[in-house]
């Protein structure tokens, strides 16, 4: 191939990930070291610029090395304990350390908004984490040092709907406004989860991975282009990364991104943010510059089978009570059951969702409904990826659905709102103006 053909299937790939991304919410948690490094301006630059794409952005800086700098400057004193599983110590936040430790993370904070503001996009630094303290552990007061008790969803989706960029400084303060050092991991796990980020890029700079073992994929120089969270945990077991065995940064990345796959989150990036272009690299190509963890999101989803029909009724039952779902009957479900999907967990239906086709290539997505009690994997927005992917492979140029309440989860999957008349005709004579279901499309490229 020669440079030519080369820079246009970049190009290609470039504009499949654009349209494919576009307006979907992705977490950048970035370690303290790369901020301090010469190239982060450029790394700015790059956030800057997908968020005036259409890129619903969200950052989570570390200052672990900054508060260390302000306390030692000051002279007090850090003492480190030892928290459940965490191979890193965490920090012993103590009633004189907790000021100076707010100091120097809103200052870190400060820092990444001034950078974008040099490039003309709007961030703000916000009070986004209701936090609680973890106590005594074993025998140990961790007094100031906290973990998160809540992400305060709904304000960041309503900064992200300004086309502002939401900083989340590794600061938590409880109901009664006390405040906790945070640890910057936690809520990036948790910001990811609560927001459904389709993304999770952890920037790092140890962004290079390499095999213990032949099967995984790999570039030229030897670093792993993607794995499943099962090679992940094999790599936890005894990793080779960087120049360095068992570097603690990098099984922390490893585990992050494990855990966050885990909890849901399509896909996780582990860059290298020093590295010139590395998100866009890593966002915008097939091959990337860095280490993808991902699951099959589909894995536990297969289509509807009769014997079912309890378990989907029991799920849509109190969203038909509420209006959110039109009600439907065992006779009208029985009826498009090839249109059904389900997922499954350790042989239980815990989500539903159909795909309905009414011609001119276009399909329905309807009848979505979750367990509550699984709130936390996502499991809507990964019936819908499962059911948008079906629509592909059946040749749909265009899915839609109709909704009264449920408009701004399906704009933050992508979907923008429609006119009635850009309905199929078959959809169009059906549709019931008593109701006044508004219409979000989403074109499928």
């Amino acid at each position: 191939m020669d440079g030519s053909h080369s820079q246009v299937d970049l190009i290609r790939e470039a504009f499949h990930y654009q349209s494919r991304f576009e307006g979907s919410t992705m977490v950048f948690k970035i370690e303290f070291p790369v901020i301090e490094s010469p190239s982060f301006p450029y790394f700015m630059k790059d956030l800057a610029l997908l968020a005036q794409t259409g890129f619903r952005i969200v950052i989570v800086p570390g200052a672990k090395e900054s508060i260390d700098a302000v306390l030692q400057q000051n002279e007090i004193d850090s003492a480190y304990g030892v928290c459940g599983d965490i191979e890193e110590p965490l920090r012993i936040t103590t009633a004189q350390a907790i000021p100076f430790v707010e100091m120097a993370a809103f200052h870190v904070a400060t820092r990444l908004m001034i950078f974008l503001s040099g490039s003309r996009v709007d961030a703000v630094v916000g009070n986004f984490v209701r936090a609680r303290g973890l106590g005594v552990l074993d025998g140990v007061d961790m007094e100031h040092t906290g973990t998160v008790d809540k992400i305060y969803a709904d304000s960041i989706s309503r900064v992200l709907k300004l086309g502002m960029v939401p900083i989340l400084p590794c600061i938590g303060w409880s109901p009664s406004g006390k405040p906790y050092n945070v640890p910057s991991d936690e809520i990036a796990l948790a910001v990811s989860v609560a927001l459904g980020a389709i993304k999770l890029f952890i920037v790092s700079v140890h962004g290079r991975i390499f095999p213990l073992s032949e099967g995984i994929e790999t570039r030229e120089d030897g670093s792993i282009v993607r794995l499943t969270p099962q090679e992940a945990e094999a790599l936890l077991a005894g990793a080779k990364v960087d120049e360095a065995q068992h570097s603690l940064q990098a099984r922390r990345a490893l585990k992050l991104g494990l855990r966050a796959s885990r909890a849901g989150v399509d896909r996780v990036h582990i860059i290298d943010g020093r590295k010139e272009g590395a998100v866009l690299k890593e966002l915008f190509s097939n091959l990337g510059a860095g280490t993808m963890i991902f699951a099959d999101a589909y894995e536990s989803i297969r289509p509807f089978q009769s014997r079912e029909l309890p378990d989907i009724l029991r799920l849509m039952e109190p969203l038909m009570q509420a209006g959110i779902l039109i009600r439907r009957t065992a006779e009208q479900i029985q009826e498009k059951k090839n249109d059904y999907a389900v997922f499954e967990i350790d042989g239980s239906v815990h989500a539903c969702g159909a795909l309905h086709d009414w011609g001119e290539r276009q399909g329905e997505i309807a009848a979505v409904a979750t367990d509550p009690l699984y709130a936390g994997m996502n499991l809507g927005r990964r019936i819908v990826g499962y059911l948008i992917e079906k629509a592909r492979r059946n040749g749909m140029g265009r899915v839609f659905v109709l909704t009264t309440q449920t408009q701004d989860w399906f704009e933050s999957l992508g979907f923008r709102e429609a006119s009635v008349d850009s309905l199929p005709q078959r959809k169009r004579q059906l549709y019931n103006h008593t109701r006044k279901s508004k219409v979000f499309a989403l074109e499928l490229r």
